[in-house]
């Protein structure tokens, strides 16, 4: 008996801002769009991937989700945020167009050959890395 094709989990990440509208303006910037659907005056859903979402939403309603305190992600690290964009060149002009729209650049870039990348904070202070990869150049005891 055959099973029918998992079509794969959707990610939703939710991540505290002073301003959803704000911040829409700020990641529109960097090419990103937005579900209507999963958006009102609180926050807004911003599309990563055909099934990964970031979730921008102002702290009163963050603090509606979660029963633990917020920390400020200006002083403490809690996760990692990463996408990967099309081609190498597209980590500068993105990674450039998110400081022109206010961002901090953070740290030098990271060139492995393979792997192209660079990081910058957002206008809320979350880290964010943007990543290019080449599969197929992946030396292959990284792959194993």
């Amino acid at each position: 008996m055959s099973t029918p094709a998992h079509p794969g989990r959707m990610l939703f990440v939710t991540l505290p801002v002073e301003d959803a509208e704000r911040s829409r303006a700020f990641f529109a910037r960097l090419g990103f769009t937005f579900n209507p659907a999963f958006s009102d005056g609180n926050g807004v859903c911003m599309l990563v991937g055909e099934h990964a979402f970031v979730m921008l939403v102002e702290h009163e309603k963050f603090l509606e989700l979660t029963k633990l305190p917020p920390a400020d992600p200006r002083t403490h690290a809690l996760g990692l945020f990463c996408f990967s964009v099309d081609d190498r060149a597209e980590v500068d002009t993105v990674t450039d167009a998110a400081v022109a729209a206010g961002a901090v650049d953070h740290d030098d870039a990271e060139d492995h050959g393979f792997m192209y990348s660079r990081s910058f904070f957002d206008l809320d202070g979350h880290g964010w890395q943007v990543m290019w990869m080449d599969p197929a150049a992946v030396p292959q005891e990284q792959q194993a």
